[in-house]
């Protein structure tokens, strides 16, 4: 009886250190490989993140381009790594009715280079950027994790974090890799 008790509060004790263990170094763990939660130092470009807007007349989406610069050597090697999970995971999707996967080489890819598609424009200069989409709105917040209301303090040119899915896609002959936007973390003002 002595025994279970030390044996249980010992378990606990063992239980409650593996939970602390796992949010202390939550960071260093990938839980989901095509989840990314960028830098601070990232950019938002044309941030629709208010309202949806339809692009070409197709469904309304909440959108940002996130300008990462390329010195953030950490925030693009996860995006290249969940491109690669997003593949691997939607060979499926990308095979279609064809015989083989196409190589991700040969399929459109989110993640692109500010210095050769934005030469004329100076804040793509020394970046690379990714469009992120969501059909439902991005949930917005400060520095301290608190939920931004006023519209004005959230607009193209502010800095902060953005937590973005990858995934695989294949619809009316397009296939490739695409950016989901999940929530955004206002860092500083632009």
């Amino acid at each position: 009886s002595f025994r279970r008790v030390i044996n249980a509060r010992n378990l606990i004790q063992h239980k409650l250190t593996s939970i602390k263990y796992k949010e202390d170094n939550n960071m260093s763990k990938i839980v989901n490989p095509t989840k990314v939660i960028t830098g601070p130092q990232t950019r938002w470009s044309y941030a629709n993140v208010w309202d949806p807007k339809s692009i070409n007349g197709g469904t309304p989406k909440y959108s940002v381009s996130l300008i990462i610069p390329k010195s953030d050597t950490k925030t693009v090697a996860l995006i290249k790594a969940a491109i690669e999970a997003a593949y691997k995971e939607g060979e499926s999707k990308l095979k279609g009715n064809g015989k083989t996967v196409p190589a991700l080489s040969a399929i459109k890819t989110p993640l692109r280079d500010g210095d050769v598609e934005r030469p004329d424009d100076p804040a793509y200069a020394n970046a690379y950027f990714i469009n992120a989409n969501s059909a439902t709105a991005p949930g917005i917040v400060d520095a301290n994790c608190n939920p931004i209301l006023d519209r004005s303090e959230v607009y193209s040119g502010v800095y902060g974090r953005a937590s973005i899915n990858l995934y695989a896609f294949n619809s009316n002959g397009n296939r490739g890799i695409a950016c989901g936007l999940n929530n955004l973390q206002k860092i500083s003002d632009g």
